[in-house]
């Protein structure tokens, strides 16, 4: 079974590469489908599990990237600010999006994209890890042209998104997304074409899975 995770920066089509590489690989794309099966492990409803996640529009990514720029928090190990009181602990939700992606590792494969994948799967053998990054520049550029809008509008999208996802990382994990050490594979696919990209990471996993 090939294992592969995908940390993505918006802006650099991870959406896009991650279940072409899962189509190549025969294994899963693990994306929308984790949400529900923490939803289901839960007994909650699947916005409350929404609210905890990372890749969605109004997950507690945002909530983290919103006390990051509050003056009392850091995160270094202080207690973390979150807007307005969660019924269920964070800690709760993310647990389960854990055991999700462990599970779904250990027993069919698949391609996960965000969540934290590469820390979560940190010890799972033969696992290929994989950053997509490049410039701001051009990941606002590439985003305005995929919506068709102006730049302006595509850099808060792309600055607001990368908050998010840096946050749920660096609150749950105490680690930094972007550190090139945490990964097999540093891709920017604003100048390497998409197909290409996943043919890279594709080769790449066949060549350690």
């Amino acid at each position: 079974m090939r294992v592969v995770t995908i940390s993505a920066t918006y802006g650099t089509a991870g959406s896009v590469i991650g279940p072409a590489v899962a189509e190549m690989l025969g294994v899963p794309f693990v994306d929308r489908a984790i949400p529900g099966a923490v939803a289901k492990e839960l007994g909650c409803t699947l916005d409350e599990v929404l609210a905890h996640d990372d890749r969605a529009e109004h997950g507690l990514g945002r909530l983290l990237a919103g006390a990051m720029r509050l003056p009392t928090v850091t995160f270094g190990g202080v207690d973390t600010y979150l807007p307005g009181a969660m019924p269920t602990p964070p800690e709760e939700f993310v647990a389960h999006t854990e055991r999700v992606i462990q599970t779904t590792a250990r027993t069919r494969g698949g391609v996960i994209l965000g969540r934290a994948g590469a820390q979560v799967l940190a010890a799972f053998p033969g696992a290929l890890h994989v950053r997509l990054d490049a410039p701001l520049e051009r990941r606002v550029r590439q985003t305005a042209a995929f919506f068709g809008i102006d730049e302006r509008e595509a850099r808060h999208i792309v600055e607001d998104n990368d908050r998010a996802r840096t946050a749920y990382v660096r609150h749950f994990y105490r680690a930094d997304p972007a550190d090139p050490t945490m990964y097999h594979l540093v891709l920017d696919s604003t100048r390497i074409p998409v197909p290409t990209c996943v043919e890279i990471i594709v080769t790449a996993a066949e060549a350690i899975g």
